[in-house]
């Protein structure tokens, strides 16, 4: 799997967490999420994965921090990792 595949599955497993906590003041970052999915999926440039993985790892370490149980560190772990081997192209 290459650096922008790593990128894609990060924010579709990120997308996929936000749905499951199902809280309203989310639906700007789920849009966001799968807009760029479909945007890279068109185009194949990784750069709205890059932006919005670190958005969505950002904003899913806050939520952990006050739901412990609610998300795994091992889906945070595996965005950063994939933000790490990111490279513009």
């Amino acid at each position: 799997m290459n650096t922008n595949e790593k990128l894609e599955k990060a924010c579709k497993d990120a997308l996929a967490q936000f749905e499951k906590i199902g809280d309203e003041k989310y639906y700007d970052i789920r849009s966001k999420l799968e807009f760029v999915l479909g945007s890279f999926g068109f185009d194949g440039n990784p750069v709205g994965l890059n932006e919005y993985a670190k958005k969505s790892s950002d904003l899913l370490k806050k939520y952990k921090a006050k739901h412990p149980r609610k998300v795994s560190m091992k889906l945070i772990d595996s965005i950063d990792k994939a933000l790490a081997s990111y490279k513009k192209k």
